[in-house]
C-alpha cells in the first residue's frame, strides 16, 4: 500500500518535534554541565555553538512542526477539537518562550562572556537553562497531548 498524504505529513510532522525537543534536550543538558563546572570560557564557547546550532536545527524545527500540524489537522481533524487547541497553545507557549525569554538570555550571557565577566555569564546562562526547562516540559505536555488526543 501507498502511503497517504496524512502519512507523509504525520512522518515530517513527528522528525521536526524528534529534532526540537532532541535538539532542546542536547543543548540544555550541555548548559548544565557548563554550570556545574564553571569552566573558564566554557559558557562563550557554548554560546557561539548556539549561534549555529539555533538557526540550523533549533528554528526550522518548529516552523515544520508547525506547518505540518496545521496542514494535518485541515486534512483529517478538526480545529475546534479539545486536543488540537491544547496543542496549539502548548506550541505557542514554547515558541514564544523560546523567542522572548531565551533569545534575551541567551544575548545578555554573550555579552556577558564577551567582556569576560563569568559570573554574570553564568547568570544568565542559568535564566537560559530554566527557560529550556520549560520549553522542555511545554513539550512533552504537548506530545502526550497528540498521543492521547483528550476530549476525542
Amino acid at each position: 500500500m501507498i502511503a497517504s498524504l496524512y502519512d507523509w505529513l504525520l512522518l515530517l510532522h513527528v522528525l521536526a518535534a524528534m529534532f526540537w525537543l532532541g535538539g532542546i534536550t542536547v543543548v540544555g543538558a550541555f548548559a548544565v554541565r557548563i554550570l556545574r563546572t564553571r569552566e573558564p570560557g566554557a559558557t562563550a564557547g557554548f554560546l557561539g555553538s548556539l549561534r549555529v546550532i539555533g538557526p540550523l536545527v533549533l528554528a526550522p524545527a518548529p516552523v515544520i512542526l508547525l506547518g505540518m500540524g496545521i496542514w494535518m489537522v485541515a486534512e483529517q481533524w478538526d480545529f475546534g477539537d479539545t486536543w488540537v487547541s491544547v496543542g496549539f497553545a502548548l506550541f505557542a507557549a514554547a515558541f514564544l518562550i523560546g523567542a522572548a525569554h531565551q533569545s534575551r538570555a541567551a544575548i545578555a550571557a554573550e555579552r556577558a562572556a564577551n567582556a569576560g565577566d563569568d559570573a554574570t555569564a553564568l547568570r544568565h546562562l542559568r535564566r537560559w537553562a530554566y527557560g529550556m526547562a520549560v520549553i522542555l516540559l511545554l513539550l512533552i505536555t504537548a506530545t502526550w497531548d497528540m498521543v492521547f488526543k483528550p476530549g476525542l
